[in-house]
């Protein structure tokens, strides 16, 4: 895994640099992600969030309640509308970058599969990859 990486928007309005290796890396099924990506999943990167630097302008968020009962809020670009990470209330202390907003997203390797028991019929979980119903415990 490449330490530092950068990514950003379509539009290049946003960028960013990490400074950390992923703590982990996930496709997530739930429905919001879904929706979100417009897919069957969302691969996901978690990183500590002082390891994250915007070198250009900041996303604008938009604010949803998770499972739980805690605020996640998706950082997308204003202008062209790229989805690119999240803060999730319950975890202060990270951020979750989206590999679809990586600069390289080659080197990215999926850790496990959460929300699994959202997962939609037609998409394909690689059994060698542990699967989660829904959040695992941190």
């Amino acid at each position: 895994m490449p330490s530092p990486f950068s990514g950003g928007c379509l539009c290049g309005t946003i960028r960013y640099e990490c400074s950390a290796e992923p703590i982990m890396v996930a496709n997530c099924h739930c429905r919001d992600c879904q929706r979100a990506s417009g897919s069957a999943f969302a691969t996901n990167l978690v990183v500590p969030v002082e390891s994250v630097s915007l070198t250009t302008a900041s996303p604008t968020y938009h604010d949803t309640l998770a499972d739980r009962g805690h605020t996640m809020s998706r950082g997308f670009c204003p202008t062209c509308g790229a989805r690119l990470m999240l803060k999730n209330t319950a975890y202060p202390d990270i951020l979750v970058i989206h590999a679809s907003s990586l600069d390289d997203p080659s080197w990215v390797r999926v850790g496990m599969d959460i929300y699994t028991a959202s997962a939609q019929p037609w998409d394909f979980l690689d059994p060698q990859r542990r699967h989660f119903p829904h959040m695992p415990e941190r």
